[in-house]
């Protein structure tokens, strides 16, 4: 089943059970879909790839936000946000951990040759489209810029 069944099976069941932070974090993926899809045109269905970065940003988006209104004091607002986080990331592939990540990093660097920060571009292209989904972006940078700078 695909991404967009299951955020239409997920939305079925918070409507039933009136909860309102899962009906509007999937209504948010479904729209996000919806968008995408007809800016490929045609109705196009996205690629797995596709979906899961989808959803990678919409997680990204509602994490800044949740930061933003820290910052300004409005817990109110930033709870939402991080309960909508947790309804999104369901629909992620499993999250790799730092060390996994590294692993990869490592592995690209001495497949390429990378010796310095110059390499940053190749190596982060070929880690970003390998790791797509189960690691955020932040994070490889973070990894990729401390092995490169050692």
């Amino acid at each position: 089943m695909g991404l967009q069944e299951n955020i239409m099976t997920e939305l079925k069941a918070a409507m039933k059970a009136k909860d309102t932070v899962a009906l509007e974090a999937l209504r948010a993926i479904k729209s996000a879909i919806l968008l995408a899809q007809t800016e490929k045109g045609g109705g196009a269905g996205l690629s797995e790839e596709d979906e899961a970065k989808l959803v990678q940003k919409l997680v990204k988006q509602r994490k800044d936000s949740a930061t933003i209104f820290k910052e300004q004091g409005r817990e109110d607002l930033a709870e939402p946000e991080l309960a909508q986080v947790a309804v999104i990331e369901r629909f992620l592939p499993e999250q790799l951990t730092e060390e996994e990540i590294e692993k990869v990093v490592v592995q690209t660097i001495d497949a390429l040759g990378a010796s310095g920060m110059q390499d940053m571009g190749k190596v982060m292209g070929v880690v970003t489209k390998e790791l797509a989904g189960q690691a955020d972006g932040k994070t490889i940078s973070t990894i990729v810029r401390n092995k490169l700078a050692t």
